[in-house]
């Protein structure tokens, strides 16, 4: 009998996590790869077309804006601002629910209640409106949109993780590691942990997703990023007064957007299908 056969890559996977890949390098490198200062103006060359229109020019290949700025470079340091929000706030937002869901579905009882209980009323406000709030008192800034994430978001972890937490905490390896004198942060750390590492992952994905948009609709009402640093949100929000006239301004932004989310998207339904024991099993089967 043949052994256990050769499985493709998940495609998702593949194609969401190269896509995700390349957008977080053109963050990494916008210095080098955006061909202008992304603030430059050039008022005798305001709302060029792209080099694809019949009055397009290379010197611009994306076109420029109504204040004559170059909507490529824009776009490339758009994405660093993107990418440098969403990592950060993931991050922070990850760390800050996977300790207390961790903490909730391992002890129960009336440390579950508290945890449970806040996160539910955090959940009743749109987060997105939340983060308006909290940016009013924060202020505008980088740090302060990936601190307004954080403590938004961290609670899409923490409602998820407890679930998985309580599943694992039944498991008789859990139990063994009590019964032979295991300290509760030690069983957390080294059995609970690993055991959740695979849907923690996954949910950073999506959640990087998420953090690109709210850092886009904060960008969008100027509540996000400052105003000399490039961000799609904040570009969608100049082009709209020239929509008509040079629509490409509008476009793009909002398809680096959607090229964004669904990357991310792709890559953590991609990590979910590999690295969720049951979805291996079912493609074995």
């Amino acid at each position: 009998m043949m052994g256990k056969s050769f499985r493709l890559p998940d495609l998702s996977l593949l194609v969401g996590g190269a896509v995700a890949a390349l957008i977080l390098m053109c963050g990494i490198f916008a210095p080098w790869l955006a061909p202008y200062n992304p603030n430059d103006q050039e008022l005798l060359y305001i709302l060029a077309p792209p080099v694809w229109s019949a009055n397009g020019s290379i010197e611009h290949l994306l076109g420029t804006d109504s204040l004559g700025r170059d909507t490529l470079s824009r776009l490339i340091y758009g994405a660093s601002t993107a990418m440098t929000v969403a990592t950060a706030a993931s991050f922070g937002a990850m760390v800050l629910g996977a300790f207390f869901a961790h903490l909730a579905g391992y002890f129960g009882g009336w440390v579950d209640w508290i945890i449970s209980r806040t996160v539910e009323v955090w959940l009743s406000f749109p987060p997105v409106v939340l983060s308006m709030l909290l940016i009013i008192g924060l202020g505008v800034g980088t740090d302060k949109v990936i601190l307004a994430i954080v403590l938004v978001d961290w609670t899409r972890f923490c409602r998820v993780l407890r679930s998985e937490v309580q599943v694992v905490r039944g498991q008789d390896y859990v139990a063994f590691a009590r019964l032979i004198g295991f300290s509760h942060a030690r069983v957390i750390v080294k059995e609970i942990l690993p055991a959740t590492l695979p849907m923690l992952i996954t949910l950073l994905s999506l959640q990087m997703g998420i953090s690109v948009v709210v850092e886009a609709i904060l960008s969008f009402v100027a509540m996000g990023v400052p105003s000399d640093v490039p961000a799609w949100g904040q570009m969608i929000a100049d082009a709209r007064i020239d929509m008509y006239e040079a629509p490409w301004g509008l476009a793009l932004p909002i398809f680096a957007i959607f090229v964004t989310v669904l990357s991310f998207n792709l890559f953590g339904e991609g990590l979910r299908r590999t690295l969720d024991p049951r979805q291996t099993a079912n493609r074995d089967a």
